[in-house]
């Protein structure tokens, strides 16, 4: 079912009153791939009424109202994107499409969303139940950060939201201890009774005992060595297994971080992904217009969570974790199975993956029990020989999914690490064969996002040596898997060669440390040495909470104090990105 969006539905449903009520920026989509949707799932399943407004208007109280005042309390999002990322360009330009909005015009979800949506509730129920918010756009932005719109360090968004609780992470967990300990709780004039939930940020007048001080607020606006301090130290408590709870005063209050939730185990989140999901949108909003995003994710599969590549321009792995939870197998075609009968199914699996494909069912045992290795990495600058890099199960994963009688074709459209392949001695190149042969329909995308090896060593990303070494290998693979077809009568040659299959490259313009001299020379690498004129090429976007916008701030590296070249005109940024896309 739909979770409820107007009075009406709630009549029908029999329910007077709801629990809680979610405000979300993306439209409703009911499907695995909404934070908001996958929250009201599991909070429905423990058996509590929600229900959501989504992309409310937040000039008038036309919305907000339309189900009256939860129970338990409201919970908030920006959507599946930070709204400054989702309304803005890294030129700063406001962007004329939004994919998740019904019809596609970008017009519905304000800059700042958790801020503007938090205080329009304010506006409207005062004195009302406790404001949960959460989601990418909170998580990252939960202690003070950079911001490149404004270009300033922000205060923590908790203070600006005026919201009660701040969660941050995937969220299931403590949503359903909060709603828990609210239920048992009423009335709500004692919040206190919610701050020892682990993955949880509040404002407190006095700091927490045994939690490690930040840097002041005050402190890091004034002194960037201040706040690379903080950011090393933020981000080294961010693992399950190690994290200690923070403290960060702002003006006279604190904001105290507890450590995080933990990562759910298989038996959870096949739990969650095996709820009842609609995998559409809500017949509410779907009456205003196409919604893009559908293209992608309404029949798609996420195979597990998190990323241990920490890629420094990327901040997945502080909102996911660094630890992979892989989906059981059962789970997957069960979701698969289900996909299957649905009426608008057309035999087409569009994407097999999560955060990065192959590392479905990899990981390290260590990592799960003694936290991440804070003196090394895992596949920085190589795949570490204590990582289970086996892509076996994989294979054998994408294998069933082909054999499901209704299935045409199966994606894989998720990003790899193809230095991880080729670190597979076992499996890797099997692995590759599969992709090639049946799970890529023209072009292989891969993210290299830079050639010069000091500009992708701050990113943290392998080096060319990988990169020139995997085209070499699929390209023997697929003119060997092409030349097979062509013998075997099932295909006629291809228009474009003896190839079947190619590599597109995404690649990043203007990231801290690299000259224009840089960008100059990956144009060149690319021509030479890959064979191709790029096209996804994007400038750096300092989003909050990577190390690559600490590097952007404070024109520094963080680890080791040097200056560092930061190109910050914005008319100098496009100028390289034209030099990278231009052909020679």
């Amino acid at each position: 079912m739909f979770l409820p969006t107007t009075k009406e539905e709630l009549s029908k449903l029999g329910w007077k009153k709801l629990d809680v009520i979610l405000i979300s920026g993306d439209t409703y989509i009911d499907s695995s791939y909404s934070g908001a949707a996958v929250i009201g799932k599991v909070l429905l399943d423990a058996g509590y009424k929600v229900g959501i407004i989504a992309q409310p208007d937040f000039k008038s109280d036309k919305d907000i109202k339309r189900l009256g005042e939860p129970e338990l309390f409201w919970g908030v999002t920006s959507g599946c994107v930070d709204s400054m990322v989702a309304n803005f360009t890294a030129s700063k330009k406001r962007r004329r499409q939004d994919d998740f909005t019904p019809g596609g015009e970008n017009n519905r979800r304000p800059d700042r969303a958790v801020i503007i949506y938090s205080n329009l509730i304010r506006q409207y129920f005062k004195n009302t139940k406790p404001i949960v918010i959460g989601g990418i756009e909170a998580s990252l932005r939960r202690i003070a950060h950079y911001d490149y719109w404004d270009d300033k360090i922000r205060r923590s968004i908790l203070f600006d939201a005026k919201a009660d609780i701040l969660v941050y992470g995937m969220g299931e967990k403590q949503i359903l201890e909060i709603a828990k300990r609210l239920r048992s709780n009423k009335p709500f004039e004692d919040l206190t009774r919610l701050e020892d939930i682990r993955g949880i940020c509040y404002i407190s007048k006095t700091t927490k005992e045994g939690y490690l001080h930040l840097p002041s607020f005050d402190q890091v606006i004034d002194d960037k060595n201040q706040f690379i301090k903080m950011f090393h130290t933020f981000y080294q408590n961010n693992d399950s297994v190690t994290a200690k709870g923070l403290c960060q005063l702002h003006s006279d209050r604190y904001l105290i971080q507890t450590p995080s939730a933990g990562n759910l185990t298989q038996e959870e989140i096949d739990k969650i992904y095996n709820l009842d999901f609609e995998r559409d949108v809500h017949p509410f909003y779907k009456k205003d217009g196409n919604v893009r995003a559908m293209d992608t994710i309404r029949f798609s599969i996420t195979t597990h969570r998190g990323c241990y590549g920490e890629c420094n321009f990327c901040a997945i792995s502080v909102h996911q974790g660094t630890a992979i939870t892989s989906r059981s197998e059962k789970s997957i075609l069960k979701e698969a199975n289900e996909i299957v009968h649905d009426p608008g199914f057309k035999g087409y699996i569009q994407d097999v993956g999560g955060p990065t494909a192959n590392m479905y069912a990899t990981g390290c045992d260590k990592m799960q029990t003694h936290g991440i290795c804070l003196k090394k990495d895992c596949v920085f600058p190589t795949t570490c020989k204590n990582l289970d890099n086996n892509h076996r199960p994989q294979i054998e994963l994408l294998r069933k999914l082909r054999k499901i009688e209704g299935v045409k074709k199966v994606f894989v459209a998720s990003g790899i690490r193809y230095d991880m392949i080729l670190d597979d001695k076992e499996y890797g190149e099997e692995y590759l064969q599969e992709l090639i042969e049946h799970h890529v329909s023209g072009q292989l995308k891969i993210a290299p996002e830079h050639t010069g090896d000091k500009v992708l060593g701050l990113m943290r990303k392998p080096g060319t040596r990988y990169l020139t070494e995997f085209k070499k290998r699929f390209d023997e693979i697929d003119r060997r898997i092409t030349s097979r077809r062509l013998q075997k009568g099932h295909r006629s040659k291809p228009s474009g060669g003896s190839q079947s299959q190619f590599l597109t490259y995404y690649l990043i313009a203007a990231h801290p440390g690299a000259t224009l001299e840089d960008e100059v020379k990956m144009k060149q690498f690319v021509s030479k040495e890959l064979h191709t004129n790029p096209e996804q090429v994007q400038i750096f976007t300092p989003t909050p909470s990577t190390y690559s916008t600490l590097m952007y701030y404070t024109e520094m590296n963080p680890w080791t104090g040097e200056q560092l070249f930061v190109e910050k005109n914005l008319g100098e940024k496009n100028k390289r990105k034209k030099i990278i896309t231009n052909k020679l």
